[in-house]
């Protein structure tokens, strides 16, 4: 995976806006910019590039950023732009054909831009603040799994975050962003593809196109594979998760959730003790964990027999959990 990262404090004031504008030719579709802070601009720009996707995160005091008609002819990639802000708000205009559409954007919104089409982004801080967060996410057209005449209704428009499957989309992201040492070069398309269909699956919710079968078959598949990665990581802590929880909370049977997961070649049963004992292994580790007993820690992960933890950890890493500690720290241990 491929990570490049800008930070304008890194050089002399009078060039950070000029070289930051350079930056984004590089790494965006083309488009003009402008800011009341030009003369003193303190940005940091990181973008990852999975495959095709490119994902970005930024910190950033306020800006405009406009795709004029000149720039669509001169250049254009045939991509949507999506952003999602953690912080700031965003007036967009989005032409779409001779009619503009005009919408305010708030904190976990998702924003949908066309690059094929002109627009205009006025990005805002918060009041009392001296810049914006968020991420945005530049993906191919061809590669979603949505309609583009259903697309092209949701540009510009409000699609309000918090819950569902944007909300999926911003904690992946935010994620992604934050862990980038975990992730080798051959992971980046896959990664890719991952944001792709959760996107798909975003603006199909958006649309209430599942049920018009918006989405193909095999995307359908992966984004409810995804949805129960995400349910068993946020309740790895509960000792009751097993099979029959996971499939009741997605309204499925235990056998089509148990054919879901022998396509990634490991068992439902498997997953949840593979995450919970790697839980284990990072707390372990920690410093800062070091006067909590080996026991609670399994206690905390779900393991309610000691034993079983014990027997388990040892297949997993080949020693027991507190050989494994006080080889991470002896001095600790």
């Amino acid at each position: 995976m491929l990570e490049t990262v800008f930070r304008a404090e890194d050089l002399p004031v009078a060039d950070r806006f000029e070289a930051w504008r350079e930056y984004l030719l590089k790494t965006h579709v083309p488009v003009e910019l402008s800011s009341e802070h030009e003369s003193d601009f303190r940005v940091t720009d990181r973008v990852l590039s999975l495959g095709s996707v490119a994902v970005r995160s930024m910190d950033a005091p306020a800006v405009t950023v406009t795709r004029t008609p000149k720039l669509v002819r001169q250049s254009d990639p045939e991509a949507y732009q999506v952003s999602l802000l953690c912080q700031g708000s965003i007036d967009v205009i989005q032409q779409r054909g001779r009619t503009d559409f005009r919408e305010t954007h708030h904190p976990y919104d998702l924003v949908l831009l066309d690059s094929s089409q002109p627009n205009e982004s006025r990005v805002r801080t918060d009041e009392g603040k001296t810049s914006l967060t968020g991420f945005s996410v530049l993906v191919p057209k061809a590669l979603l799994s949505v309609p583009a005449d259903s697309v092209d209704r949701l540009l510009a428009r409000r699609m309000p975050g918090g819950e569902g499957v944007i909300a999926l989309l911003y904690q992946f992201i935010a994620r992604l962003t934050t862990g980038t040492a975990a992730y080798g070069p051959a992971d980046g398309p896959r990664l890719g593809t991952v944001v792709v269909d959760l996107l798909s699956a975003a603006l199909a919710q958006v649309l209430d196109a599942e049920t018009a079968d918006s989405l193909t078959p095999e995307a359908r598949r992966r984004t409810l594979t995804l949805r129960i990665e995400a349910f068993i990581q946020q309740n790895l802590r509960d000792p009751r998760l097993a099979p029959e929880v996971v499939a009741a909370a997605h309204h499925i049977s235990v056998s089509y959730l148990h054919r879901l997961f022998q396509e990634r070649g490991i068992s439902v049963a498997a997953s949840i003790r593979s995450r919970r004992l790697e839980r284990c292994r990072a707390d372990l580790a920690d410093p800062a964990m070091a006067t909590v007993s080996v026991h609670a820690i399994a206690a905390r992960w779900g393991f309610t027999d000691a034993a079983h933890f014990s027997r388990a950890f040892r297949r997993e890493y080949a020693m027991a959990p507190l050989e494994y500690r006080r080889k991470e720290h002896p001095v600790i241990a």
